[in-house]
């Protein structure tokens, strides 16, 4: 009966088993980090779920309308007023990759892999260019894969169990109409940018016309109850079908050294973050969540599940995508010109 089902039919149910888990086990993130662990270890025991289809450009479509909604008419202003903050955050964290490039070149790598592995974001575009640049783009990819399993591991639980405990907030009114607006709106946006070939639109897409919405119309809104969680479970379940018993045993010198880059660029991120943070009198622990190394949508989470200042993360890391999309091609050129 197995053979006739589509691959993917069981990474939902095993997805939500480990989200159920977790959220008893009061885990940060739960219904993200559980249903991630779950397909990964049902992956590893040789039993080869698959992805749902479409699954994760649902839940990111859910998860950044969400956070679009956080973008307030004051919001708004504020991250407008510490804009240079902002940007000097998003090019600190580019300036990590320095850290990687210099690693992964120790291990052997040539340079165009090391390069495109180091990136902060933009997974599959950093993978194009590999590519296109005669580097590796299995180990590129491999590198982008294994630093976003750190980040949703990692971040969500060291920020949740460093700060104090915090009150839940009361959850926002919800707006029939206004949501009826606002979903399709970001879902078309996404295809449109999609067609365009813009990076991660189904993420920027609908945070940004839920954004743009809340500021101009100062809306103080949110979304349903139980929403936000099925946004995670969809996310989870899909980013888990990139891991098995293969992607842990390729290259593991490798994927060692990939390990040691991102510890070392969080640490250092923080160190960053803090320090902009003690010059501007801005919230340290939401820079630092922002200036952490990749994962648009796990980070803004995490900023919203510790009532921290979501706008700051997401504008920093949105930023820092597209010096990423924009620059990471360009410079490299340059690099090349510059050693030849």
């Amino acid at each position: 009966m197995r053979q006739r089902l589509p691959a993917w039919w069981a990474t939902p149910l095993i997805g939500a088993v480990g989200g159920w888990l977790a959220s008893l086990a009061n885990w940060p993130l739960p219904w993200m980090v559980g249903s991630l662990l779950a397909v990964i270890a049902v992956r590893c025991s040789g039993w080869l779920v698959s992805e749902m289809p479409r699954g994760r450009q649902a839940g990111q479509w859910i998860v950044a309308s969400a956070i679009g909604l956080h973008f307030t008419g004051e919001v708004m202003r504020e991250v407008l007023v510490h804009f240079g903050v902002i940007l000097a955050g998003a090019l600190g964290t580019l300036a990590l990759s320095l850290i990687g490039m210099a690693i992964l070149s120790r291990g052997g790598c040539d340079r165009a892999t090391a390069y495109f592995a180091s990136m902060p974001g933009g997974a599959s575009e950093m993978v194009n260019l590999a590519s296109r640049h005669a580097a590796h783009p299995g180990r590129v990819a491999a590198a982008h894969s294994l630093r976003m399993l750190l980040v949703v591991l990692l971040i969500p639980a060291f920020f949740t169990w460093s700060l104090p405990p915090i009150q839940a907030p009361a959850p926002l009114p919800v707006d029939g109409f206004w949501l009826a607006v606002l979903l399709p709106a970001g879902g078309l946006l996404a295809l449109l940018w999609r067609r365009l070939g813009q990076p991660n639109p189904w993420m920027l897409g609908p945070l940004t016309v839920c954004a743009l919405a809340s500021a101009g119309f100062d809306l103080h809104i949110g979304l349903p109850d139980g929403f936000g969680q099925v946004g995670q479970w969809l996310i989870g379940s899909s980013l888990a079908c990139h891991f098995d018993r293969a992607f842990f045993r390729s290259a593991p010198a490798f994927l060692l050294r990939v390990l040691l880059f991102t510890l070392s660029a969080m640490l250092v991120a923080a160190a960053l973050a803090a320090g902009l943070g003690w010059l501007t009198a801005l919230d340290q622990t939401s820079l630092m969540l922002g200036m952490m190394p990749g994962g648009i949508t796990e980070l803004c989470l995490t900023a919203e599940a510790l009532q921290l200042s979501v706008a700051l993360v997401t504008a920093v890391q949105v930023l820092r995508l597209f010096l990423v999309m924009f620059l990471a091609e360009p410079v490299f050129r340059l690099w090349q010109r510059a050693t030849l």
